[in-house]
């Protein structure tokens, strides 16, 4: 385990501009959570995306609009559009194909809408099969829901469940047995499926199939905090952006998360760190890998 070492971040040309360095589409928010796509889309900028573009319901617009003005934010629905919906797939995908990632579910809710994820999934393969795709909260649980193969998931995407979305995904009884044994667990879900699965908590763990289980080994515990997750989405989605391989994203995007966590704490102790923190450290755990890989991993 852990026998590859971490990859280095993409340069940029000093004369790189906006179009040169990524554009991340984000899929999510609900009514009640418009903070977990805002978590995410600060952080896919925090991270060195050229663009970030957000598809919301209409009720968030505003909301989203102020909380990452640095985001272009297309609200779909009428004003007081709850959730978004199957009729919102042709949006997604149209905006889909001028982005080099896509990220799936921060903040999405779980609505009695019939799932449309699948289609959304088949959708971007048809249309771009190379397109990075993370999906991640309830990306996931709609996965999970909608009863589909999870052979649809092909090797350019990333499933980043915690223990009760993969749980779910599994078939399992609870995010216990998934914990009893997190390799064994990872190994199952990497079975399933070709996508990258990074099974999030202490010590997350990344693997594909083909390849062995990585262990993280950055991080502590005040990031077991509400939003750390979807700024870990926010983070990978960048480096897919960038030109990172799913894999190589998901193991240097992970470690770097820790690592940011490990720098606040540092600092200011691990009491108080929240997600908004997390991506705000985000940029200076990736000047420091980009500057001396081998001090950061001491």
């Amino acid at each position: 385990m852990n026998a590859d070492p971490l990859p280095k971040l993409p340069t940029r040309a000093p004369d790189a501009h906006k179009g040169d360095c990524g554009r991340v589409l984000l899929i999510g928010g609900s009514t009640g959570m418009a903070g977990a796509v805002a978590l995410a889309a600060t952080a896919a900028l925090r991270s060195g995306a050229g663009y970030v573009e957000v598809i919301c319901p209409a009720s968030l617009l505003a909301a989203l609009t102020e909380a990452v003005p640095a985001a272009m934010v297309h609200g779909c629905g009428a004003p007081d559009r709850e959730f978004l919906l199957a009729e919102d797939l042709p949006v997604m995908l149209e905006l889909a194909i001028r982005c080099q990632a896509v990220v799936v579910g921060p903040g999405l809710g779980v609505s009695s809408e019939q799932p449309w994820l699948p289609q959304l999934l088949n959708g971007l393969q048809g249309q771009q099969p190379e397109l990075a795709v993370l999906v991640d909260a309830d990306g996931l649980n709609r996965l999970a829901a909608s009863d589909v193969d999870l052979a649809i998931c092909t090797p350019q995407m990333i499933l980043t469940p915690h223990p009760g979305e993969a749980a779910r995904l599994l078939g399992w009884s609870s995010a216990d047995k998934v914990q009893e044994d997190r390799i064994a667990a990872t190994a199952a879900l990497s079975a399933k499926t070709q996508a990258v699965v990074v099974l999030k908590g202490a010590e997350t763990l990344v693997q594909q199939q083909g390849a062995p289980c990585w262990s993280n080994s950055s991080g502590n515990v005040g990031m077991a905090t509400a939003g750390s997750g979807d700024v870990l989405s926010g983070h990978v989605g960048a480096l897919l952006a960038s030109g990172m391989e799913p894999l190589q994203a998901a193991r240097l995007g992970v470690y770097l998360h820790g690592f940011a966590g490990d720098m606040f704490s540092a600092e200011w102790g691990s009491d108080g760190l929240t997600a908004s923190d997390l991506a705000m450290w985000i940029s200076k755990a990736m000047r420091c890998w980009r500057e001396d890989p081998t001090e950061v991993r001491a």
